[in-house]
């Protein structure tokens, strides 16, 4: 068959494929290059080996029946491993790269000191939290679409925008992001970033010096509702404190009947966080609510990809893979994994291979195989008392110190959220949070409390 129409059959199909595969899965598609059809079989070069085992593992299938479902019945579709394609596309790559730090480079320029001062010191905003770097997959889909268009156009249509999700799911970059996306191309716009811990803390301090009797609060007050954007991150730690969702209230109404965006973030849907108030959750969902899950096999693969990019990396897919399917609750931990790696291959000048990535994780593969419930079994074993009399409201001082304690380790070993140890000890987060740092705060001066530790930390371990 000619060549030119090879190619067009690939294009149509093409076309077809990319509006049924998710979007993680385009850039492994879209640069494929039709090459030959012949005696049923349909031939295509990539410049990137790991699409050849993406497709095959994933959309094999899928671009078979989309080739049927068109009129080109076909026995095989062959992908063809290309070095000269590869170099073109990584002479490409560079080149976008290169224009794509010109841009910011510029961009940064033309914000100069006034967008930067503002972004680091009023804004409060992380630098690395931004649209460019957040990686879309179907787990995020919905969020980042509604984020973006809140960035663009503030106030206008998604007002407020909460988003919620479990820990390390990218909610905070999200919300970030529409900070930093703003105040490069509305530098004007006021934008503040708080987390409603840091918040709570703020307000407590600003009673306790002088309440409202003084210009403290006032200052206090204007801090945050003289502005344009308004980014509170983790609002369910507000529960249970009454003043300081009095305080919210009235700072949401005022910005809401200001005109002014506000976006909130939680690990839970306002519907579903105790002790919120009607009116307050009634506002909260009065915009859109969307979430963010965890993020599927692909997606996971793309961040890896995406990070080993971004460092200038060559990583063989064998790894990428390994961490994909061992790393899947959240982003933080996923990404966690590989800067483990990256980092102990640049310590030890070594080369990242499967071996390697297996022999730097296996302690953390270790960690995950150990449970809140394996810690609060030894813990209760070794203060002689039971996992109910952990779960209990009983305060008697054995009970409390192994409680303390079973926290301090669930979060420490298994990096549980704050969330999920407070659901299996069946108590509040702040009485979850206050455990956890009076410990840590403990184990500064109290040698009895480290020994403790320790031998707890080393008989789990030594069963997992």
């Amino acid at each position: 068959m000619d060549i030119i129409e090879v190619k067009n059959i690939w294009n149509r199909v093409k076309e077809e494929i990319i509006k049924t595969v998710p979007a993680t899965s385009h850039p492994w598609i879209i640069p494929m290059e039709a090459v030959g059809f012949e005696n049923g079989i349909f031939s295509v070069l990539t410049g990137q080996s790991f699409a050849i085992q993406i497709i095959r593992k994933n959309h094999y299938q899928q671009i078979i029946d989309v080739f049927n479902s068109l009129g080109y019945p076909i026995k095989k579709f062959d992908i063809i491993f290309d070095e000269n394609l590869a170099k073109e596309l990584k002479k490409q790559k560079e080149k976008e790269l290169k224009a794509q730090k010109k841009a910011e480079e510029k961009a940064i320029k033309e914000t100069a000191f006034d967008g930067m001062a503002k972004m680091q010191s009023q804004s409060n905003l992380n630098l690395k939290y931004k649209f460019e770097n957040f990686v879309v997959g179907d787990n995020s889909k919905l969020a980042h679409a509604v984020a973006f268009n809140v960035a663009q156009h503030p106030a206008e249509k998604y007002n407020p925008l909460f988003i919620y999700g479990g820990s390390g799911l990218g909610k905070t970059h999200l919300m970030q992001a529409i900070g930093h996306y703003t105040l490069f191309n509305n530098p004007k716009l006021k934008v503040r970033y708080i987390k409603t811990e840091d918040y709570v803390n703020e307000l407590v301090d600003n009673l306790r010096k002088g309440g409202d009797t003084n210009d403290r609060m006032a200052k206090f007050r204007q801090k945050y509702r003289n502005v344009d954007i308004l980014l509170i991150d983790d609002i369910q730690f507000v529960e249970s404190k009454s003043r300081t969702m009095e305080e919210i209230f009235h700072t949401f109404d005022t910005l809401y009947n200001r005109n002014k965006q506000i976006v909130i973030t939680s690990d839970k849907p306002p519907k579903d966080i105790p002790t919120l108030p009607d009116r307050l959750r009634t506002r909260f969902e009065m915009g859109i609510v969307v979430d963010i899950t965890p993020p599927d096999y692909e997606t996971r693969v793309a961040i890896l990809t995406n990070l080993a990019e971004q460092m200038g990396l060559t990583v063989p897919f064998e790894v990428y893979d390994y961490i994909a399917k061992n790393f899947e609750s959240n982003v933080r931990e996923l990404e966690g994994a590989f800067n483990k790696v990256t980092a102990f291959a640049d310590i030890e000048n070594a080369e990242i291979d499967l071996a390697f990535a297996k022999k730097v994780l296996q302690s953390d593969m270790d960690i995950k195989k150990v449970s809140i419930d394996d810690i609060a079994k030894a813990a209760a074993e070794y203060y002689e008392v039971t996992i109910d009399n952990l779960k209990s409201p009983a305060r008697a001082q054995k009970i409390s110190e192994a409680r303390r304690v079973a926290v301090y380790l669930s979060r420490e070993i298994t990096r549980a959220s704050y969330e999920d140890i407070a659901e299996y000890f069946d108590k509040k987060h702040p009485t979850i949070l206050y455990s956890y740092q009076k410990v840590k705060d403990d184990l500064k001066t109290d040698s009895k409390l480290k020994q403790t530790v320790r031998e707890l930390k080393q008989a789990i371990k030594s069963n997992a």
